[in-house]
């Protein structure tokens, strides 16, 4: 529409014609034409004036609408603006400050990170492993201008410069079977009593072990930080460096697998999580209720080592031998509870409990376990499947054996390259391995390198030019009762041994 001084119409006549049609009924058209025709334009100007203020209304209070509404969105455009800007920076921003850091993280965040790195150096620094500390800590920003986090680095180099070459030759390695709980179910009279209190190593005992052994400077390692193999399978040593006066030892764990044959009698049935995600143990209570908690030896290790780091060298463990015939871990994970095949009675009666079993979720749920132990600092080993005695069986039962656990226990923890033999029975005496012998030959083949007798002697190493040998001392009822002065430069035995087991422990030789 045109804009002119009829207050936006096209023309007069169109004007005129809508002053008629709303004022038909004033008589003005009655009127004669010169008196009505000043008449009307009187009328005419008048309602001119009248339309234009309208008009001038209209136009100011569309400009002010408009003001307002633009008015909002550079409000709201500036306030968008201002909030990324301060969700980006601290509240100090406004003053021109802007404290990000160059890689964008907030004060908060670097502070959160320094403070978790730093804790983690810490950790590795306490466990001797003073490379990766100094690694980490050289790592965090600002590290350059922060005379604290120098300082710190310079104490650890100083105290790495005072480390010394522990002898491999004078590491001890012990063991003990899963640990019992509650002593008056697994010292009963049934049948299995003697057997308990021969191999098996009580809590409460196995607490004070180790809480001794820490006393007297011991502290755990890996055969892999005595030496590993390279490519073409020849033997690297490495050094084991230790503060003056501590005393490197391995530890291990016989046949945690929880056999049915336990159940009842005083002995965890499973490692699982806890609420934090922590691998723990479950215990069947005598209501039938199951507590989640340390009632075996690696959820006790595991505790121990968060309240002393320096117990465990660059962070490593024990190691644990698993069979396979009954799962492992406390998992039922072995063919038969698929296949339904040459099941024991046990297994039918544990069948027969569970109608609902899904054994594909106990092989997830055995995986899980085994990946955070690993990755928690615990090695596993093979002791056979079916828990043979190597001296004695013939290479096909062996090779039947092997290619189970390795379908059914290796498939769930990973391969290994540690073999504990059970019952200790070793592939030969004391001479060294060689490719002549057929059974090292073939375990060789399958990838083993760690081989490891029972032995009552402190120390038993053999250096393979492709292997390593290692004796184990046993730390059960047997040992303690029969053989206490073995075991003195360990622990005192009278302050470790449990007042709950039966005594006379059993002689060996009497029962096997």
């Amino acid at each position: 529409m045109s804009n002119n001084r009829y207050g936006g119409f096209r023309d007069y006549d169109t004007y005129s014609e809508s002053y008629h049609h709303r004022h038909k009924k004033s008589g003005l058209s009655s009127q004669s034409p010169n008196t009505g025709m000043d008449k009307l334009k009187k009328v005419k100007l008048h309602d001119y004036y009248n339309r234009r203020r309208k008009y001038k209304k209209r136009t100011r209070n569309r400009i002010i609408i408009c003001s307002v509404a633009a008015l909002l969105i550079i409000l709201m455009i500036v306030g968008l603006g201002s909030c990324a800007k301060s969700c980006g920076s601290n509240p100090n921003a406004q003053n021109g400050t802007n404290n990000t850091t160059q890689n964008g993280e907030t004060p908060t965040a670097v502070v959160n990170s320094k403070e978790t790195t730093l804790a983690k150096a810490k950790t590795s620094a306490a466990q001797y492993d003073y490379d990766t500390a100094i690694a980490q800590v050289k790592n965090i920003s600002g590290y350059s201008t922060d005379s604290e986090l120098q300082s710190l680095v310079s104490t650890w180099e100083q105290e790495k410069a005072s480390l010394v070459e522990y002898p491999h030759d004078q590491i001890t390695h012990i063991f003990v079977h899963s640990l019992v709980y509650e002593t008056e179910l697994a010292f009963d009279d049934d049948y299995k009593a003697d057997g308990y209190n021969l191999v098996m190593t009580t809590v409460d005992e196995f607490n004070a072990m180790i809480e001794q052994m820490y006393n007297n400077g011991y502290v755990m390692v890996s055969m892999h930080d005595i030496c590993t193999f390279d490519a073409q399978g020849n033997r690297v040593d490495h050094k084991i460096m230790l503060p003056e006066g501590k005393k490197a030892f391995v530890l291990s764990q016989d046949d945690l697998n929880y056999y049915h044959c336990q159940d009842g009698d005083g002995i965890a049935n499973k490692l699982v999580f806890d609420e934090n995600g922590k691998v723990k143990t479950a215990y069947i209570q005598q209501d039938g209720t199951t507590a989640i908690g340390d009632f075996d030896m690696v959820p006790i290790i595991d505790t121990f080592v968060e309240k002393h780091p320096d117990f465990a060298y660059k962070g490593h463990k024990g190691v644990l031998a698993l069979t396979g015939y009954n799962g492992v871990l406390g998992y039922r994970t072995d063919s038969v509870y698929t296949t339904l095949q040459d099941l024991d009675l046990d297994q039918e009666q544990f069948l027969a409990d569970n109608p609902n079993f899904n054994y594909q979720q106990e092989v997830e749920d055995a995986k899980k376990i085994a990946d955070a132990m690993k990755a928690n600092g615990w090695e596993f080993a093979t002791h056979t499947w079916g828990h043979i005695t190597l001296t004695t069986a013939d290479m096909e039962w062996i090779q039947t054996d092997t290619e189970k656990w390795l379908a059914y226990v290796a498939s769930i923890v990973g391969p290994t390259d540690i073999i504990l033999y059970p019952y200790g029975g070793d592939i030969a005496g004391v001479e060294e391995y060689d490719f002549n012998n057929e059974k090292f030959s073939y375990l060789y083949e399958q990838g083993l390198r760690y081989f490891c007798n029972v032995d009552s002697n402190q120390y038993w190493t053999q250096k393979g030019s492709n292997y390593f040998r290692m004796g184990r001392r046993n730390v059960d009822g047997y040992r303690m009762y029969h053989d206490g002065e073995g075991l003195t430069d360990l622990f005192d035995v009278s302050t470790v041994f449990d007042p709950k087991r039966p005594t006379p422990v059993p002689n060996m030789s009497d029962y096997y």
